[in-house]
């Protein structure tokens, strides 16, 4: 079996995660690691006995406790095209749609991904997604063991763009199929539907080879393609792990490593890390900022996320500010307005200072005033103008 490479936590404290160098404690307790493929004679992954009590590190690094004050994703519907969505999990009942056979995730990967764009709170415990009022429409992209195909994920999007969806999370970084996935994204983008997608494999498969026996060096498809959104991941440490695929070309970073969520069934808890998992915070992210302003286009979320991200290498995603971000002028302005405050009062020296200096500039215009006025008077003995002084007689 494939595993992802997955940091262990407490059972209590998702926040303390320690990082790829910093080995756990003996008295830690550790959450199960999420597989993103099964072996072919694997069974189907299981429900974790381990519940993770506290919010996971992603939520204070993302600023999600102020996004979450301006929106949760209601009305927003996220695909999800990866090995499937439980539709049964707690955190998500009743806001999963699943398309044939998506229903069902023997795998995991793909209800965790979900897990982290739109999990909602349950009682004993923190855990929750970054939209947790958004829909979430499972398609599957991946056979039953979570090997993905390009014919899969690119009818899956096609078939999310059809159904109106606001955006598109893809789950995988293939090699190939770069024509029918550009194709697909273009397709999606026509019908206003925004792509994200990982910018590198989550894995490096036995013997350091790609996900089709090519050295992962990209390009990644579908995020390469014109038009998505391609993410990569970092861990509580700012860093990405040190045995990562290196990205291609990636527009964002995000949170993907140690990364806590819901597995296929249960009310317990995994523990992931890679790419794909950034790119489901991306994903989750794109869905705060279309229910917030559901007039702006695909190719303006796009936009959108990458001003407002935090200026490093590779950007930094930040919903607040994404969701505050006035653009530029004109039409932007008006489509997109910032997040608003009421201004501070004015203070009462403020107003007096205001009093007296009008006070004080109506009294330079009246001294100026008396200064043309009384000389030309005195001349006229202050008679009006045209009149003839007292004791002078007309010439004839």
């Amino acid at each position: 079996m494939t595993a992802a490479f997955s940091l262990p936590v407490t059972a209590s404290s998702a926040l303390a995660a320690p990082t790829a160098d910093d080995p756990p404690p003996g008295s830690v307790t550790l959450l199960p690691p999420l597989p993103v493929r099964l072996g072919d004679d694997a069974p189907c992954t299981q429900a974790s006995d381990k519940t993770a009590a506290s919010s996971s590190w992603m939520r204070q690094v993302l600023g999600l406790p102020k996004a979450q004050q301006l929106t949760k994703g209601a009305g927003t519907t996220v695909a999800v095209i990866d090995t499937g969505v439980a539709d049964q999990v707690p955190s998500l009942a009743g806001r999963v749609t699943a398309t044939k056979g998506a229903g069902r995730d023997c795998v995991g990967h793909g209800t965790f991904a979900a897990g982290i764009i739109a999990g909602a709170r349950i009682e004993g415990s923190a855990v929750m997604g970054i939209a947790p009022e958004a829909e979430i429409l499972a398609i599957q992209g991946t056979d039953d063991r979570g090997v993905p195909s390009a014919q899969k994920i690119a009818k899956g999007i096609r078939t999310a763009a059809d159904r109106g969806v606001d955006v598109i999370y893809v789950g995988h970084a293939l090699n190939g199929g770069r024509a029918e996935l550009i194709a697909a994204v273009t397709y999606a983008a026509a019908r206003d539907a925004l792509v994200v997608a990982p910018a590198a494999p989550d894995v490096v498969p036995p013997e350091g080879k790609g996900l089709d026996g090519e050295q992962p060096t990209g390009p990644y498809w579908p995020a390469a393609a014109p038009g998505a959104l391609a993410a990569v991941d970092f861990g509580p440490n700012g860093l990405r792990q040190r045995n990562a695929p290196p990205a291609y070309k990636p527009d964002l970073a995000a949170p993907g490593s140690a990364m806590v969520s819901v597995g296929p069934s249960g009310t317990g808890h995994y523990i992931g890390s890679g790419a794909s998992l950034a790119a489901a915070c991306v994903a989750g992210a794109a869905a705060l900022v279309r229910a917030r302003y559901p007039e702006v286009s695909a190719e303006e979320l796009r936009r959108r996320l990458i001003d407002a991200a935090y200026p490093t290498d590779t950007p930094r995603l930040d919903p607040f500010a994404a969701m505050s971000l006035v653009r530029g002028r004109g039409a932007d302005r008006a489509s997109a307005p910032a997040a608003h405050y009421p201004p501070p009062a004015r203070t009462a020296h403020v107003t007096q200072a205001l009093a007296v200096a009008g006070a004080a500039l109506g009294l330079v215009l009246l001294i100026a005033a008396a200064a043309v006025v009384i000389p030309r008077g005195r001349a006229r003995g202050w008679l009006p103008p045209g009149t003839q002084h007292r004791g002078t007689s007309q010439r004839s």
